[in-house]
């Protein structure tokens, strides 16, 4: 199977297409199909215009340039991308440009990719539909009745819907694999460190990761060799060399040790279940062993990333005040007054939400009995996991114990209902580990199920390969 990012660069080296052909066909795409689906909150055709006519000069001067150069791609907009719009799908960001690009946006820029856009998420990250946007919901382009899952629901919805090549995105609680696994894409979420953060609007610093959203595991491991550098701006970025995980892809799996994590599939649909089991299958068939493990403490993983994450959010969000950037209210008669107006004005429901519970638990009296208690229980849940994979190579599970949700039907849901959805995939981000959903059936609506794949501490590359594997013995 050759990935898409591969096809397109070797037309383009070969002058059979030209970077500008390439990206125009790309934003006729968008102009067309973006009214329905909603993926894109800015479109800058410009700008990407002039950067695919910079690689066709180039090219046409005889450089050999990075696999990337030419190939359109789309950014999460939590992500800054200097002199364009980073609205974080809010109202408090409706006009902040930033004057600076993330870290991981300039290594794609070094590398020739071109900028298609700035796809649409739940508010600051805050979600699992992309329906808490104050730019209205995304809709997923297999079944447009439908969510295509959240906060990076934009660039997942994107790449399906082939309005990019491959997206950049977030997780923070499963918000690169959860919508990968609803709209039928892969989605990496690399070992929190091995990408920088320079760059990436904070929600849960702790839990942050940039990672990628791309058609194939080939083109995930393309765009991953590109951004994963060791970065002094971000003091939680690993220094340590990285191998490349493109050169690395092709290896088998003969030998490889699986477990497939038992308490994950704990009262699963039957459906996703059997779609997963048969994954797991396909691995025995290609020479791996599959066992059942079970993590000790999992089941307290979600209120153990609930709090964390809604702490360090009501922290990270206190600096939207309507002083230094961003939207500042008007009509206010003091200070307090305008703050206050300013962040009710500005912020939607879902994150003023969790700014609350996060305010709660570390406030005077509380911290000690949920902040500590679970920051304590999240270094039980590391030891877990760390422990399980030094008896395997890589852990197996869903990435979501659904298929996509309706338009609307998340939010008849109660708030503990919706966190649910999410305790597939928490346990990576808590334990900083790396993952990835590709996808591995439908069910009987024809709507993707994930597959989710997590590895060692830094194996990222590894991890990619074990992915590449499957989908390519799969799947061609």
């Amino acid at each position: 199977m050759v990935g898409k990012i591969a096809y397109y660069a070797d037309l383009l080296r070969q002058k059979q297409l030209s970077a500008r052909e390439l990206t125009q066909s790309y934003l006729d795409r968008i102009a067309r199909d973006n009214p329905a689906l909603n993926a894109y909150i800015t479109v800058a055709a410009d700008f990407a215009l002039a950067q695919a006519d910079a690689v066709d000069r180039r090219r046409m001067a005889g450089e050999d340039l990075p696999m990337l150069a030419g190939i359109p791609m789309t950014v999460k907009d939590n992500i800054s991308t200097k002199g364009i719009l980073t609205t974080c799908a809010s109202k408090i960001l409706s006009n902040y440009v930033p004057v600076f690009n993330a870290f991981a946006v300039e290594r794609i820029y070094a590398n020739g990719g071109v900028m298609l856009g700035k796809t649409n998420l739940d508010e600051f990250g805050m979600g699992s539909t992309c329906e808490h946007s104050a730019y209205g919901a995304t809709r997923n382009p297999v079944d447009r009745t439908r969510v295509p899952g959240g906060s990076s629901g934009g660039g997942a919805a994107a790449v399906a819907a082939d309005l990019a090549v491959y997206a950049l995105g977030s997780d923070t609680g499963g918000s690169i694999r959860q919508p990968s696994a609803f709209c039928g894409t892969v989605g990496f979420k690399p070992t929190y460190g091995m990408v920088s953060r320079w760059g990436l609007i904070a929600y849960a610093s702790s839990l942050d990761q940039i990672g990628v959203i791309a058609p194939t595991v080939e083109d995930a491991a393309i765009v991953t060799d590109a951004i994963a550098l060791p970065d002094p701006m971000d003091a939680t970025c690993s220094p340590a060399s990285r191998p490349s995980a493109y050169a690395g892809l092709k290896r088998d799996v003969k030998g490889l040790k699986i477990g497939l994590i038992r308490n994950l599939f704990r009262g699963l649909n039957p459906v996703i279940e059997n779609a997963v089991r048969a994954a797991a299958e396909h691995f025995r068939t290609l020479g791996a062993e599959v066992v059942e493990v079970e993590a000790e403490r999992l089941d307290l993983v979600l209120p153990v990333y609930y709090i964390l994450a809604c702490a360090e959010a009501a922290s990270n969000l206190s600096r939207y005040d309507g002083v230094r950037y961003g939207v500042r209210a008007k009509g206010a008669t003091s200070f307090e007054e305008m703050v206050c107006k300013t962040r009710s004005e500005g912020f939607g429901d879902e994150v003023k939400r969790r700014i609350m519970l996060g305010n709660y638990v570390l406030s005077s009296g509380y911290f000690d009995a949920y902040y500590k208690k679970a920051q304590e229980m999240r270094n039980g849940l590391i030891a877990d996991l760390d422990a399980l994979l030094r008896s395997v190579d890589c852990l197996l599970a869903p990435t979501v114990a659904s298929t996509a949700f309706g338009i609307g039907e998340f939010n008849s849901l109660s708030p503990v209902e919706m966190y649910l959805t999410d305790l597939c995939t928490v346990p990576v981000n808590v334990c900083g580990l790396p993952a990835i959903s590709l996808p591995c059936g439908k069910d009987e609506k024809g709507l993707p199920i994930g597959l989710q794949l997590i590895g060692k501490r830094f194996a990222d590359a590894d991890l990619l390969a074990y992915a590449n594997a499957y989908q390519t013995t799969r799947e061609g």
